[in-house]
């Protein structure tokens, strides 16, 4: 059986566009079916082109998406439909929408499909077991009514599963960034985050012994940057250090970077062995400069905490990206100039702001909806990078306009000859490309800010 998985391209360029880091779970659900002895390939579009012709002479095509890109997925599952191959449907948006996804498909794996998914190809391969049993599967009936099976408990032992072999993505380079996962999980509850209802409130670790095997093998051929994808990747502080310990002690190398918390900054011997183990960036959901914002979010961490923070990890020289979500009901047109103001002025090295987008399975989103704040459900816009609903104390277009301003204001000419300076040609670079891209998307505003102007009231309407 010849199986093909497909990962739908991003919409609109952002700022990470020339770097792009693919999801794992297309290459770890490759891996598992191709460990059972199926023939699989996966596209990942925004890496390459896929070969059509490959995908189109499938028995079965596997479509994964969030909700961004959902648009462009249920579009290739048409087209793929359309010449009689049966569809699967999965990743975040058809996890939260199967009624809608479902509609694109002909099977959504909801959640988690590291089992969901083989026993489906194995129902569509072999006729067991009994579809009806399978955990975490919506699919339609002979009458056409959307069946939702219970849904699947999550996995707790992260070792049993394969380390993802991107050796099956088409055109991968082994320089590009690897993504690697060491856990699932996060016991936060950040109100507009999908991570809770996608994978739990618990963690759940690979133990070290399976990381370090896992680190050295990806070592022996990947000459690119290591990504640890991870959620807040020291979640569990005692476990981090041992990996990091073991990866000095083992005299691997490479750099790498990571997502955490601001309460990294609490612990003076993990940031001492970050650093000692190689780690160059870190990744932090700010979020906020605004308190009551932060409030709002659920975010548990204050100003005085995120200060801390940024001096603290940049005195063990590791650079910081920094992440705002703008745009909160408690956020107004001064909020937006000091979140610039701030970044530049505690020289966070890199950031992304983002407007506040009510993704399908949060609170906020629910929120929104009930409350008939969504300017549409065009999903292809709910990339943190346009607005999507009516804020409480600014328009529309004045947090859309003013967010991309705020980032040009980073992003500025006295960022990229400040860098230019020191002879850090990678931050000129990034300073460069994150400018062109303000730009490109204030031109291209116009005809989408119109767009939502054109809608007499902000309400929920069909895509």
């Amino acid at each position: 059986m010849k199986i093909s998985f497909i990962e739908a391209k991003s919409p609109n360029p952002h700022i990470f566009s020339k770097y792009h880091i693919p999801r794992l779970g297309a290459v770890l659900l490759s891996t598992i079916l191709r460990e059972q002895g199926y023939k699989v390939n996966a596209f990942i579009e925004d890496i390459a082109e896929p070969d059509w012709s490959y995908i189109e002479s499938s028995d079965i095509a596997c479509v994964s998406t969030i909700t961004s890109t959902s648009k462009r997925a249920y579009k290739i599952a048409d087209r793929l439909r359309k010449k009689g191959i049966p569809v699967v449907m999965g990743g975040a948006h058809p996890s939260f929408l199967p009624e809608e996804s479902i509609e694109h498909a002909d099977y959504v794996v909801r959640g988690e499909g590291d089992v969901t998914l083989p026993e489906l190809i194995g129902y569509l391969h072999k006729g067991t077991p009994d579809i009806t049993s399978i955990k975490g599967l919506s699919y339609k009936d002979k009458d056409s009514y959307v069946i939702n099976n219970p849904p699947r408990p999550l996995i707790e032992n992260l070792d049993s599963l394969p380390l993802p072999d991107f050796k099956l993505v088409h055109h991968w380079n082994p320089s590009n960034i690897y993504p690697i996962s060491t856990s699932r999980g996060c016991p936060f509850n950040c109100r507009f985050c999908s991570v809770i209802p996608m994978f739990g409130r618990k963690y759940r670790f690979k133990s070290v012994g399976i990381l370090l095997e896992e680190l050295k093998h990806i070592n022996s051929f990947s000459k690119g940057n290591k990504f640890f994808v991870d959620d807040n990747f020291t979640a569990n502080k005692e476990r981090t250090k041992e990996l990091l310990r073991a990866k000095i002690s083992e005299h691997m190398s490479f750099e790498w970077s990571a997502q955490v918390r601001t309460d990294v900054a609490k612990d003076e011997e993990l940031l001492r062995l970050m650093a000692d183990a190689g780690c160059d960036t870190v990744h932090i959901g700010f979020e906020s400069v605004n308190p009551k914002t932060l409030e709002a979010y659920n975010k548990k961490q204050n100003i005085e905490e995120i200060v801390h923070c940024i001096r603290k990890v940049k005195d063990h020289g590791i650079e910081i990206h920094g992440m705002f979500v703008l745009g909160a009901d408690t956020d107004n047109l001064d909020t937006l100039k000091k979140t610039a103001d701030f970044a530049i002025n505690l020289g966070i090295d890199t950031i992304q702001f983002m407007m506040l987008t009510p993704l399908p399975g949060t609170p906020v989103f629910h929120e929104m909806k009930e409350s008939s704040r969504l300017l549409h459900t065009d999903w292809s816009k709910y990339d943190g990078h346009h607005i999507v609903y009516k804020p409480s104390l600014m328009s529309p277009q004045t947090l859309h306009i003013e967010s991309l301003k705020a980032m040009g204001k980073f992003y500025s000419w006295k960022y990229i000859f400040k860098h230019l300076a020191h002879f850090d040609f990678f931050h000129v670079a990034v300073g460069l490309y994150g400018k062109k891209a303000v730009k490109r998307a204030l031109d291209e505003s116009m005809d989408y800010l119109n767009s939502i102007s054109a809608l007499r009231s902000p309400h929920l309407i069909g895509h």
